[in-house]
């Protein structure tokens, strides 16, 4: 994978359109319940299958979770929402042919593991037990870097896992992976349903960043966003600041993914939570059509995820409030939304760390372009910066 970053004067694009045609829309939600139509994986594809084959790697994901457990416990977490946080540890196995970006879903509690993501082992924490892991997986690593990855509407508890797995998988780096997984209905017509659950979720997200980086051998955390996900992370990035816990914020590494929040909303939040280090980094891009259908059915307001980073005021907004806004429209797409390009970035994220080359022109405030060309099947391609940010 090459990438390459551009500063937006170096790029000729049209200015940002402030209207959503209503066949645009019609046309969209079409895609969006075509999309919908697939198959999706039920809870049989966590029941643990204790073997695996030669060549297969494990990852180990740590959940903190506002769902309610199942009566059953092998189907592991409800849509509906719980009071008490609930914690739990899955060691997955991670096919030996495995596609970066790509999870390759078993669909069926038989799953194969020479050919399928797959659960070997599924158990229930308590706090303390939750804490105790977390901090013994910190120290073995070496680095003392967690990722908490926060995902976006319309997605199940095991779709939120598996994502979670392979995204720690592509990114080749030793962390510890842990998913905040909020009750999303993962049901298409149920987004306002989902924007209440994602809000009922803000403390929980605020205690689990508050646990984690209290842990001594925690030295950062990657909090990652996606979607609906980055709109309930910054509000617990707001808690955390209305709380002024400096010690959480500071370990935090923070990215969003096309967040979808209204940009008034996004400004005010970033107001509250003050400057970041290093800065926050928003991946965005024009193209995303599930922002798009977001952007229609909440009074045609302009999404974070899709902000224009060409437009003058935007770019004076990133600039003036320590933002680092990434377009990532070149970026190819193996969903028809445009709105899960970050999954096939797993592979760089930690070159966006703000001490390497790429991540020091990335984490810059402002807005750039990433190119992303040349991407192999290769899992241990890397990426090549090339060009240069201008300020």
């Amino acid at each position: 994978m090459q990438i390459t970053l551009t500063h937006p004067a170096d790029d000729a694009r049209a200015p940002r359109k402030r209207f959503f045609p209503l066949g645009l829309a019609f046309g969209l939600l079409l895609v969006l319940l075509v999309s919908a139509c697939g198959q999706r994986p039920g809870p049989e594809v966590i029941y643990p299958h204790p073997a695996t084959v030669e060549g297969a790697r494990t990852v180990t994901v740590y959940v903190a979770t506002t769902r309610e457990r199942a009566e059953e416990p092998i189907d592991g977490f409800t849509p509906e929402r719980e009071d008490d946080l609930s914690y739990a540890e899955f060691v997955i196995s991670i096919p030996p042919g495995h596609d970066p970006g790509e999870i390759e879903w078993p669909y069926s509690r038989k799953a194969r593991p020479e050919e399928h993501f797959t659960v070997l082992k599924h158990t229930a924490l308590s706090k303390a037990a939750f804490d105790a892991r977390i901090g013994r997986a910190a120290r073995a690593t070496g680095n003392g870097v967690a990722g908490v990855f926060v995902h976006g509407f319309n997605v199940s508890f095991q779709e939120g896992l598996f994502r979670m797995a392979q995204l720690a998988a592509d990114t080749n780096v030793s962390g510890v992976p842990i998913l905040f997984s909020w009750p999303s209905q993962a049901r298409l017509l149920d987004y306002a349903t989902d924007k209440e659950s994602a809000t009922f979720s803000r403390d929980g997200l605020t205690d689990v960043l508050d646990q984690v980086t209290a842990l001594s051998s925690v030295r950062s955390v990657m909090l990652f966003g996606h979607s609906m996900g980055g709109w309930l992370t910054m509000e617990a990035l707001r808690q955390l600041s209305l709380e002024d816990n400096r010690r959480a914020l500071g370990k935090l590494n923070v990215i969003l993914a096309a967040p979808d929040i209204d940009e008034d909303v996004f400004a005010a939040q970033v107001d509250v939570i003050g400057p970041l280090d290093p800065p926050l980094l928003v991946m965005v891009s024009g193209d995303d059509r599930a922002l798009g259908f977001s952007r229609f059915i909440q009074g045609n307001r302009q999404r974070a995820g899709q902000l224009d980073i060409t437009d003058p005021e935007v770019l004076e907004m990133a600039e003036r409030k320590n933002v680092a806004l990434v377009d990532i429209s070149s970026v190819s797409s193996r969903d028809a939304l445009n709105h899960s390009r970050y999954a096939a970035l797993a592979a760089i994220y930690p070159e966006l760390d703000e001490d390497t080359e790429l991540g020091s022109m990335a984490r810059r405030p402002g807005a750039r372009f990433l190119d992303a060309v040349g991407r192999t099947a290769n899992p241990a391609a890397t990426a090549e910066t090339r060009g240069a940010a201008g300020q």
